[in-house]
């Protein structure tokens, strides 16, 4: 049970061969020894993590879970409130903030039976990362690290794929949880807009915020997902949809589903790394033979994507921190100032264009999807990038994700193999809104065809090199 999925967790749990204490035990065990070489946790929890436990282990002894996540070891993105433990978004304006009530999510995991082992690093705020000067460092690839992780849930991203914990919760406003599982060889997906609640997780953009959950496998992603969806009266942007049924998901197959590659994206756009490329012709083949039907779709450019999504995202950023950068502005990191206070300079009528603009790309892919049930891209253009080159910005280097945090759809990132310096590479997939069930259902194919999940990271004591 080193390196157990959430799915084979639960079944050992279920069948008394491991219990919720040792399972727990075994990842706290597992920071304490690897996570000063990665720094994915802000704080960990090992009385809280036990206390949790030890309440499974009871309930399994009695034949009464709460569910198939009792006894799960977790942790959160710590921008996700925690009653009675701090909640910082890794910046000094918030380093002593504990909160008096866990978020929508939080509160979910918690009754669904999680073991919860602290709170995860990300980019500050959501926004600044990888950021230097800062009271905590960033996170580190565990694959290599002197690598990048993407963000902003780059804590998340790095504790599942180290094995520290099987699940965690992210956000993604444009890419923010599936960039770190691309970088970081896991699965991660972005439901569609509105069916988690946000209540209690710090924004960044209103319009464009999505809670999602983040683990090693896509059946995974579906178990924590069945748990933290649903409406919420607390968030005024819930879609009011109850979760959806993904119990069923590793049975669902894709046959007769029409998935649309979105070839001049990754090909002539943003040309993606041959090892990339060679993913998502794998995955496209697997589908294929699954029984689903594959062929080309064209979208808008990956460009005007971009530039509407990062406008409205920060705009809507600077509108939530305003009192703060004009009162507080050096207590921030030097790269979220130089990133936010661009939205200071946006005016009124640039906002009203970029929703405008949102409108017609949000109608010209439901025109494009009229054919096709599901679209394939890449989830990043190649392997992590040493940390120390990661551009301040990135406007002439759009990216595969911020498309779907403009259209609200679910999108799915998954492991598709491993480039030639032996860092993962992955895909993306994506589903017209509200069928979360249909994209998991064909990460799930397209995962076992790929036969990703074999391999992980090797940590050595306070280091680590390539997987194997």
């Amino acid at each position: 049970m080193a390196f157990p999925t959430i799915a084979s967790a639960s079944r050992a749990l279920a069948a008394g061969q491991v219990s919720p204490v040792e399972l727990a035990q075994t990842c706290l065990d597992r920071i304490a020894r690897h996570d000063g070489a990665l720094h994915s946790f802000i704080l960990t929890t090992p009385e809280r993590a036990l206390a949790d436990a030890r309440a499974s282990e009871a309930r399994w002894r009695a034949k009464a879970p709460l569910g198939p996540l009792d006894g799960i070891p977790v942790a959160h993105k710590d921008i996700y409130a925690t009653a009675g433990i701090p909640t910082t978004a890794h910046s000094r304006l918030l380093q002593d903030w504990v909160p008096d009530a866990d978020g929508t999510v939080v509160r979910l995991w918690r009754e669904a039976g999680t073991s919860m082992l602290g709170k995860l690093a990300t980019h500050e705020f959501a926004f600044g990362g990888p950021s230097f000067d800062l009271p905590w460092p960033p996170v580190r690839n565990p694959w290599d690290t002197t690598r990048f992780t993407a963000g902003s849930s780059s804590g998340t991203g790095a504790a599942v794929a180290a094995g520290f914990i099987l699940g965690g919760t992210g956000s993604d406003t444009g890419g923010s949880i599936r960039g770190p599982a691309a970088l970081c060889g896991i699965a991660g997906i972005k439901p569609t807009y509105g069916l988690c609640s946000r209540a209690g997780i710090l924004p960044l953009a209103w319009s464009m915020d999505h809670a999602g959950p983040m683990a090693w496998t896509v059946e995974d992603c579906a178990m924590l997902l069945q748990a933290m969806a649903g409406p919420d009266a607390a968030d005024p942007a819930s879609a009011g949809r109850a979760a959806p049924d993904l119990r069923g998901i590793t049975t669902q197959g894709v046959k007769g589903l029409r998935v649309g590659v979105v070839r001049q994206w990754h090909e002539v756009e943003q040309p993606a790394t041959a090892a990339t490329l060679a993913g998502i012709t794998a995955a496209a083949d697997v589908l294929r033979q699954a029984g689903a039907e594959v062929r080309d779709v064209a979208l808008p450019s990956l460009a005007d994507f971009y530039a509407c999504g990062w406008l409205l995202m920060v705009t809507e950023a600077f509108t939530a921190h305003e009192p703060w950068l004009r009162t507080r502005f050096n207590d921030y990191g030097e790269l979220l100032r130089d990133r936010m206070a661009l939205g200071g300079l946006i005016s009124g009528a640039d906002y009203v264009q970029a929703v405008r603009r949102r409108r017609e790309l949000c109608a010209a892919v439901r025109d494009a999807m009229a054919d096709v049930d599901l679209l394939l891209t890449a989830s990043a253009p190649g392997e992590a990038p040493p940390i120390d080159q990661v551009p301040k910005w990135t406007f002439d280097r759009p990216g595969f994700t911020i498309p779907f945090n403009v259209t609200g759809q679910p999108a799915l990132s998954l492991c598709s193999g491993f480039g030639d310096g032996g860092l993962p590479v992955s895909v993306q997939l994506a589903g017209r809104p509200f069928e979360d069930a249909a994209v998991l259902a064909a990460g799930v194919v397209a995962e076992a065809g790929l036969g990703t999940r074999d391999r992980r990271p090797v940590l050595i004591g306070n280091a680590s090199s390539r997987g194997a």
